[in-house]
């Protein structure tokens, strides 16, 4: 409270009314920042869960709800319309309009309404025009079911929410900052958010994700339904046009093709990627090429593009709305429950509501009726005043009241008395009857759909999908994402230098050792002669301490680098050997790797890529008491373990010299590859599909499913396109493909046989030739393949199925030969069926294998007798006579 001041201790200057001037100000800010903060959480930031809409979007659809007459409006006029309803600038009223039509859903719209691929703003108000959807009017406005409230100045009604009987929420998606809390609700599918509706009436189990205009790929798997602490991450989609060049083709939401481009441009400046250029194209689709640098992996770029940029983003969902005047927190799927049984309960009402018209119709029509057909008109013609009429006109209907489903009122007998004299004398009965019948069967009909409320919520929504739904696929596609190592993607763009005396090393060292390149990210190792190792950082200039034996770029969980280690301890006098990997540490911590007593010394180290184990000489001093002065010591015999181990004796004697005798094979074999076919990766965690074990120059077989084939490494960098490919495995020289395609200048169909030639890797090669217009049907790596095909005889014949087992129908020929011709003047269809599994002696006596073509009755999948011969009458050969079958 403020100091209540004494008359006496003003000043003479001023006078008893500076007294009046003092306020109480104690409790005046909590009071007002609640309040402040209740106006901007209610009226301003959150949307409600009832109709899914702030105010200002609610005032806008009501607003453009009054001036709607089928034709577009000025979005200008549609502003001036709102600001009767919304007590704010017009500026906040056409962002609000102009991001609701952006969004394709409840208005048509005329002009540039501006582009959220590319982030273009919309034209002026005054150039652009607007009008509801068809199914905006549909789903979101009627008065007889809409709560009315007073406009801020009083001079009209507006709604306190609309009756919206869809998930308008869901599907837009809504974002905003409130005083103490935020709200942000990503859009999700119209077609799959009324299929959920629908699984919900059903009591079936309901699950969202989100789906967006701009397409791109989305991992879920951390999404929790929408609410607190839920995580998306969005990524673009992007193609390899060629190995020099990489096409963005849809982009992440929230972010535009200038965004993007940015991004990209601020991570070649960083050193981060390395590109030659990268080209917006963007048009009528987004298309932004990145130009690689010469020698850049295109697989690796891609990992780096969603590392480094905004090619690659994050959303947090946080699904706030206000249920019954205050913020909740909720998830996706409480807010569609809600929403659902909303549109039950809204749907239950039009009913009633049409149900109690339909009865107000009924009764006026039987009043009518019994007022004209028995002539109760004529009886009122004797009567000399107006209360009298009435009177008669109620003892004329006294006898029929009972069949009237309510009391008769004074009202119903003043709508008598307005029948026009021309209406009574053309009155025909049969119509009046059958318009009572169709009347009473809609009525019928109505009650029906009251009893069974479910099934008619039900219906409604198939008839919004069957309205609505052509052309709202998916348009984002849901998949796992692998997650990228910085490190491992970061282009090189430093170097690592060491000054190994001094003990310092980093990228600023120029003048002294060249070790490697690096990136700027990266983190070093480093060992000393006195048996320390620590990781640190890359900086310009870093002390790690003085004689430095190795140093390099650290790989975290790389168990394929070993390290083998001969040191002196320095209490005991006793030589030790040791092998090991270092996965992980601690930055800028030293790690002993001798048992800790001063003066201990390494007397040899390597570092080994791929666990290689050399052969070294040991060399014991001339004074030393040991029969054997010279030996070889090969680490193969030491197990690898991990850094702490204090390893194998290697000698109690003084140690004067250790030489390399030979160098050493790799002790840890080959490395197992999985290919997992969700994230198109592969990896050594055993997700997936096992390929096999892989050693140095192995390589995978790719088999794509537009005829070509090419081998790749088994780095886990690379990256595949599953829906691109038909076999993925590791490579034999001697493994048989099979494959069915159409070629194009033939005009026919072709059956081949063939192995892998060629050992280029990376390159692709086709084996259905390069004319376009060739298509491969269907290709395996199996030994014994089998493939059904439908197919015509003739072009308008019926369609039949066979079974091809290719390897007794061909040899093994090359890579780019035609193959046999499939005798056929169609074939629809071609599907890979389960191997064939001969037994060994086939196998071993190598014999030939008979069924080439099993004949297929097309309707019941059984096999049909082909023993029959056919007689010559010009009709098309059968499979037997054209030699198909032994």
């Amino acid at each position: 409270m403020s100091e209540i001041l004494d008359p006496t201790d003003l000043p003479e200057d001023q006078n008893e009314n500076t007294l009046h001037q003092q306020t109480v100000v104690s409790g005046l800010y909590e009071n007002w920042f609640l309040e402040y903060a209740s106006y901007v959480i209610l009226e301003r930031a959150v949307p409600a869960v009832e109709d899914g809409l702030k105010p200002v979007q609610r005032r806008i659809l009501h607003a453009l709800k009054e001036m709607d007459d089928g034709r577009f409006n000025k979005v200008a006029n549609v502003i001036g319309q709102t600001m009767q309803y919304h007590p704010h600038g017009d500026a906040s009223i056409g962002d609000a309009l102009t991001t609701i039509g952006q969004k394709n859903l409840v208005f048509d719209t005329q002009g540039n309404w501006g582009d959220i691929r590319t982030g273009d703003g919309a034209a002026a108000p005054r150039y652009i025009e607007v009008r509801l959807s068809k199914f905006g009017n549909d789903v979101i406005f009627n008065p007889q079911t809409t709560e009315w409230q007073l406009s801020y100045d009083g001079r009209k009604k507006e709604p306190v929410t609309l009756p919206v009987k869809f998930p308008l929420l869901l599907a837009m998606g809504v974002e905003g900052i409130a005083v103490g809390l935020s709200t942000k609700i990503l859009p999700h599918n119209f077609i799959e958010l009324v299929e959920a509706s629908i699984n919900i009436l059903k009591d079936k189990p309901v699950t969202l994700y989100p789906d967006f205009l701009t397409g791109g790929y989305i991992d879920v798997s951390n999404y929790n339904d929408g609410g607190r602490g839920g995580k998306a991450r969005i990524r673009a989609k992007i193609e390899e046009f060629d190995k020099k060049t990489l096409i963005i083709r849809e982009i992440p939401f929230g972010t535009t093709t200038t965004s993007i481009k940015d991004s990209i441009i601020k991570a070649n400046d960083d050193g981060k990627i390395k590109i030659k250029k990268v080209e917006d194209l963007t048009s009528k689709d987004v298309e932004i090429h990145v130009h690689l640098a010469p020698g850049v992996s295109p697989d690796i770029t891609i990992d780096a593009l969603y590392a480094f940029t905004e090619c690659e983003v994050s959303a947090s969902p946080n699904a706030c709305v206000i249920i019954k005047d205050k913020p909740h927190f909720v998830t996706v799927t409480d807010i569609l429950r809600v929403n659902t049984l909303q549109t039950v309960d809204l749907l239950e009402r039009e009913l009633q509501i049409r149900r109690a018209e339909l009865l107000e119709k009924l009764l006026y029509s039987s009043l009518e009726k019994i007022f004209i057909e028995n002539r109760i008109y004529r009886k009122i013609e004797e009567c000399e005043t107006f209360e009298a009429v009435l009177e008669t006109i109620d003892k004329g209907l006294k006898p029929f009241k009972k069949q009237f489903y309510r009391e008769i009122t004074q009202d119903d007998l003043l709508r008598l008395t307005e029948i026009r004299i021309k209406r009574i004398s053309k009155y025909d009965g049969f119509k009046a009857e059958e318009l009572m019948r169709r009347l009473e069967q809609e009525l019928a009909e109505v009650d029906d759909n009251l009893a069974n409320l479910t099934r008619y919520a039900i219906n409604y929504y198939r008839d919004l999908l069957k309205k609505y739904g052509k052309g709202r696929e998916r348009k984002t596609e849901i998949r796992a994402f692998n997650t990228i190592s910085a490190n491992v993607v970061a282009a090189a763009n430093a170097k690592l230098y060491v000054d190994r005396e001094g003990g310092f090393v980093g990228s600023g060292l120029k003048k002294d050792e060249f070790v490697s390149d690096c990136s700027d990210i990266d983190d070093i190792i480093v060992f000393r002669r006195d048996g320390k190792c620590l990781v640190t950082k890359i900086q310009d200039k870093t002390f790690v301490g003085k004689d430095i034996i190795y140093c390099a770029v650290f790989k975290k969980n790389d168990e394929r680098k070993v390290y083998n280690l001969l040191y002196l301890d320095g209490k005991s006098g006793i030589t030790m050997a040791k092998r090991f990997s270092v996965t992980a540490v601690t930055r800028d911590r030293e790690y002993d790797l001798t048992m800790g007593n001063p003066k201990s010394k390494v007397l040899w180290f390597t570092a080994n890529d791929n666990g290689e184990a050399e052969v070294v000489t040991i060399n014991l001093t001339a004074q030393s008491t040991a029969k054997i002065k010279q030996f070889d010591y090969n680490f193969a015999e030491v197990g690898i373990k991990n850094r702490s181990a204090q390893g194998n004796i290697l000698t109690k004697y003084p140690v004067r010299k250790v030489s390399l005798k030979s160098g050493g094979v790799s002790t840890l074999g080959g490395v197992d590859i999985w290919y997992d076919e969700h994230l198109g990766r592969l990896n050594r965690d055993e997700r997936g599909k096992y390929l096999g074990n892989f050693d140095n120059g192995m390589s995978i077989l790719v088999v794509y499913k537009d005829g070509q084939y090419e081998l790749t490494n088994y780095n886990l960098t690379n990256r595949y396109e599953p829906s691109e490919i038909a076999v993925l495995e590791k490579f034999d020289s001697e493994r048989i493909l099979s494959a069915i395609y159409y070629e194009v200048n033939q005009k026919s169909h072709y059956v081949k046989r063939f192995k892998v030639e060629t050992t280029t890797q990376d390159k692709k090669f086709s084996f259905i030739g390069d004319t376009k217009g060739s298509k491969l049907m269907a290709v395996t790596a199996d030994r014994f393949p089998r493939f059904e095909i439908a197919h015509q005889m003739k072009d308008k014949g019926p369609l039949e199925k066979m079974v091809l087992e290719p390897e007794g129908f061909i040899d093994v020929r090359g890579w780019k030969a035609l193959g046999a011709k499939l005798p056929f003047a169609k074939v629809k269809e071609v599907k890979l069926l389960p191997p064939r599994r001969n037994n060994e002696r086939d196998i071993a006596e190598n014999t030939a294998i008979t069924p080439n073509l099993i004949v297929v009755d097309a309707e019941t999948d059984e096999p049909m007798d082909d023993t029959p011969e056919t007689e010559d009458n010009g009709s098309e050969p059968s499979a037997k006579q054209l030699g198909l079958f032994s």
